[in-house]
């Protein structure tokens, strides 16, 4: 359950507190970036329609965008599900001999589950971003889908790569050592790589190009210097051509880490004149499935910023691995509910319904709204928690009767006479991070009455 999970991360208090500050700089930033483009409000809109348009004509841009890479050179594959997709991964490796493999940052390639498949048929698979790889030598899954390592200080990675070989100056936690010593190893991997794969950030349906949006330069030696590249693609990633890009390249670094642009974009439209060949997957993996969801079909729109966790009140104050599903905050908990509602639900407690989340996401997905109507189903799903049925009740009537909330208001104060020792213990849930509240004399009805009686008399004189 999520709660038990946020309570554990937040045993370690100067950890949580700076986890929080961390990211709401992040945040801070993007704000920087929205408010130094007058016309940034307009983008989001024309984002969100440029999304909603595509995805409700996915079957044309998807055509489109697979015979136009095919006219490429490019070898195009479906795959229904994750199964089918490591298989046809599996099948081109296999095909072609190989032993090693290099891996730009990809969340498809993780909701699959690849690594480990390919891992028990023999390949070695590489994490090339840097906050990939380290949180692969530590056998973990990322606490964010941007930042994957962000749970991690210096000294964490310092003595990881001490375990592991990687450096060779014991003690030496310094940035940029550590740094530097990653790119030596890394760069070993890409010599030395049989295959490389990437994710991708968006498919051009107008050109078949898919583009790749990183901050090291790993997705462009994972595809320069091996003989055969493979790039995953969720069926929702395909847009309908370059004006469509611009809108979204002004949008998703400046959303996702406050930044202008990230440092490089690339564009991959055929296999490398030093390649031999090229393929793309398509993967839909239950997305058809979510498209026919009335109420949640626009969680596809995402474009995978990060930006609705950088302010998600509850992911900063409860960390990555508090959710169930793989990827943490507001969209992973409407993506984790389209994928398996019995399975993510207790993962919808997870939010305060601020609406943070739908302020600042860069294509206007309703995020907060599809956690509340979440919320509604639960009864459905068999995965209602009676405790709150019975305070909701408790409440429906409370609120539903004038009489019996006018005497609980009134007698509510006695509370405020019982010693701290009983009403800051664990039979009070509110005790815990809180100090209770002291209730009000009058209650606010009866000020408010009192107030306007006052006005009125004024406005008499």
């Amino acid at each position: 359950m999520h709660s038990k999970a946020a309570k554990e991360f937040l045993k370690n208090t100067s950890y949580a507190k700076w986890h929080d500050a961390t990211f709401w700089a992040v945040r801070s930033k993007r704000d920087v970036m929205a408010q130094g483009l007058d016309e940034w409000e307009q983008l989001r809109e024309k984002a969100s329609a440029i999304k909603r348009h595509t995805i409700s004509h996915l079957d044309e841009y998807l055509d489109m965008f697979a015979a136009n890479a095919e006219k490429n050179g490019v070898v195009v594959h479906w795959a229904k599900d994750a199964g089918e997709f490591n298989d046809i991964v599996y099948g081109i490796l296999r095909q072609h001999d190989v032993k090693k493999m290099v891996k730009s940052k990809s969340m498809l390639t993780e909701e699959c589950e690849m690594n480990p498949y390919l891992e028990s048929k023999g390949i070695e698979v590489v994490e090339t971003d840097l906050g990939e790889r380290i949180i692969q030598l530590k056998g973990q899954k990322p606490s964010h889908i941007v930042m994957p390592a962000i749970h991690l200080n210096h000294d964490d990675v310092g003595e990881l790569f001490e375990q592991k070989g990687i450096s060779d100056e014991p003690g030496n936690h310094d940035p940029t050592y550590l740094t530097y010593r990653a790119r030596l190893s890394l760069r070993d991997e890409f010599l030395t790589a049989d295959a490389g794969m990437t994710g991708a950030n968006f498919g051009i349906a107008a050109t078949g190009d898919i583009v790749v949006c990183t901050n090291e330069g790993n997705a462009d030696m994972s595809t320069s210097c091996p003989r055969l590249h493979i790039a995953a693609i969720g069926l929702e990633k395909v847009i309908p051509d370059y004006d469509c890009l611009a809108v979204f390249q002004r949008l998703l670094c400046r959303a996702g880490t406050g930044q202008p642009t990230t440092t490089y974009t690339s564009h991959f439209r055929k296999a490398r004149p030093t390649a031999r060949e090229m393929h793309i997957v398509l993967v839909d993996n239950g997305r058809s499935d979510w498209l026919a969801n009335a109420d949640h079909w626009e969680v596809l729109k995402c474009i995978r910023c990060g930006s609705c966790m950088n302010t998600c009140p509850v992911y900063r104050r409860s960390g990555g691995y508090s959710y169930s599903y793989f990827i943490p905050g507001p969209v992973g908990i409407n993506l984790g509910m389209l994928r398996d509602p019995q399975q993510h639900s207790t993962d919808v407690a997870a939010c305060t319904l601020c609406l943070s989340c739908q302020s600042v996401c860069p294509v206007q997905i309703d995020l907060g709204d599809q956690i509340y109507k979440w919320r509604q189903q639960l009864e459905q799903f068999g995965t209602a928690n009676p405790s709150k049925r019975r305070m909701s009740d408790a409440m429906s009537l409370l609120f539903g009767s004038p009489a019996l909330y006018r005497t609980a208001t009134a007698v509510s104060p006695l509370l405020n006479l019982l010693p701290s020792f009983v009403i800051d213990s664990r039979l009070n849930p509110w005790a815990e991070g809180h100090r209770m509240m002291q209730f009000p004399r009058r209650p606010f009805h009866e000020a408010i009455k009192e107030e306007r009686k006052t006005e009125q008399a004024k406005d008499h004189e």
